[in-house]
């Protein structure tokens, strides 16, 4: 496991989805380095690879971050499941390659858990990539993360590329996706518990049987190990970015209610599909490489729900 120093200060740094919940943490976290900030404002599309390399070409970023994905819950990956190969493969494939030709020194590809296989033993260890079969209601979305680390190591191998590839658990924080349907169960679980403490409703039924188990990483913590990494670690071999420990989503659902406010009943939609029975990430090598998460779930939900709030505020005004 290569711990190479790389020097941070003074960089020109590009986050790739800068709007998102995970590029918004990075600049969140990179304001606190003194580097030069790039963001790509809404008229670059990352799918459209005229307009990606122009634009590498004009603004020579040094460090970039590839955060930018369409993202989305269980529901989403299942539905849009060409939009999300299309659009994942394309981003990847275009930041990477103008990142290559316009000799960026250092690049980290973000990809997710979900890379695993549905199967895989647990703890998930990073070399259980590809030893089995996927999660089948987010394979499409698995497929473009997969292909995206192997393009990356494939420019370090072919290239002497120093592009890197990390593995986040499941995100939560300020600026989630709270659509009913789309988002992932954090914020899915806030919004209705929330609009159910409004309402008076005496039930919430949250889907699948809250029997599988997840792992939860509040995103600013994320983004602090992300930068961490980018400043001493550079490998072929991905790292996962975790917190080692996971909960039943029963349980969690109990603590999100908990700390919204909820006091009704909680029931389970069984028709619903429950998705990989457990995924919780092995994150001895990041350890070992000297990061460990500060942010407490209960803590991390509390100010997951704050955000919610203001935000919600936001919109509304």
């Amino acid at each position: 496991m290569a711990r190479t120093p790389f020097e941070l200060k003074g960089k020109t740094v590009f986050v790739a989805g800068h709007r998102g919940m995970v590029g918004s943490a990075l600049t969140r976290r990179l304001a606190q380095e003194d580097v030069t900030l790039l963001t790509a404002r809404g008229e670059l599309d990352l799918r459209d690879q005229a307009a990606v390399f122009a634009w590498f070409a004009k603004e020579t970023p040094q460090v970039v971050f590839l955060a930018a994905a369409k993202v989305g819950g269980i529901a989403a990956n299942n539905t849009l499941r060409a939009e999300f190969i299309y659009d994942n493969l394309a981003i990847a494939a275009n930041v990477i390659h103008a990142a290559y030709l316009n000799k960026v020194e250092k690049l980290m590809f973000l990809g997710s858990s979900c890379i695993y296989p549905k199967l895989a033993p647990q703890p998930l260890r990073e070399e259980y990539m590809l030893t089995g079969p996927l999660e089948a209601t987010n394979e499409p979305y698995a497929i473009a993360k997969i292909a995206g680390i192997k393009m990356a190591d494939a420019y370090r191998s072919q290239y002497g590329c120093d592009f890197i590839s990390v593995m986040p658990t499941n995100l939560y924080g300020p600026g989630d996706n709270y659509h009913l349907e789309y988002s992932h169960v954090v914020a899915a679980l806030i919004r209705r518990f929330h609009e159910a403490k409004l309402s008076g409703a005496t039930n919430v039924l949250v889907w699948g049987t809250g029997a599988p188990r997840r792992e939860f990483l509040y995103v600013d913590d994320m983004a602090d190990a992300c930068v961490h990494l980018m400043k001493v670690y550079s490998d072929s071999a991905m790292v996962n970015i975790g917190l080692g420990e996971d909960i039943s989503i029963a349980e969690f659902a109990r603590m999100v209610a908990s700390v919204v406010g909820y006091t009704g009943a909680i029931s389970y939609d069984t028709s619903c599909a429950d998705g990989t029975p457990r995924k919780l990430l092995d994150v001895s090598r990041l350890t070992a490489l000297g990061w460990r998460a500060r942010t407490s779930l209960e803590e991390g939900l509390a100010l997951a729900y704050r955000a919610y709030l203001d935000e919600s505020k936001q919109a509304a005004e």
